[in-house]
């Protein structure tokens, strides 16, 4: 239920945030996936890195190949998808005795990030995303009188 309250709540607020300011949050469904998540900030990190791997891969096989429109937006959920896969199969990542997991948000996530990371650029991409997930996390919480989420 959760999930479904906080992807509805994303999906209203990135329309919003689109139609006034004309800035996409990451993706129609990206914020609420966040917003989830945000209590875990290295899971969020991981999530946007994978996302810039991800428009990094896209950048450089575009030199390449010709790529645009829908094909952009399949090409980026495939490259993201792999790269999602990936930090499924290793997760942890040890440094000097600490271990951290890198799992991303999901497994379309980063591509959906990448995508509009190539349209309107990093800075306005990410920012827009973790302001509409921080607000959808703000509502959930106030919606689930004052609990905070898990």
């Amino acid at each position: 239920m959760l999930l479904i309250e906080s992807v509805g709540i994303g999906m209203f607020l990135s329309l919003i945030l689109t139609e006034t300011i004309g800035l996409a949050a990451g993706g129609i469904v990206v914020p609420g996936y966040i917003a989830l998540v945000l209590h875990n900030p290295l899971q969020v990190c991981a999530t946007i890195l994978a996302g810039l791997i991800t428009y990094l891969i896209i950048k450089m096989l575009s030199s390449y190949i010709i790529i645009y429109g829908r094909r952009l937006l399949i090409i980026s959920i495939l490259v993201g998808y792999l790269i999602a896969y990936v930090t499924r199969i290793s997760p942890i990542v040890t440094l000097d005795g600490v271990s951290f997991n890198l799992q991303t948000v999901g497994f379309v996530i980063p591509g959906l990030i990448a995508y509009w990371i190539a349209r309107q650029g990093i800075i306005p991409t990410i920012s827009a995303m973790l302001i509409v997930s921080s607000l959808v996390r703000l509502i959930i919480i106030i919606l689930h009188n004052g609990v905070v989420l898990p």
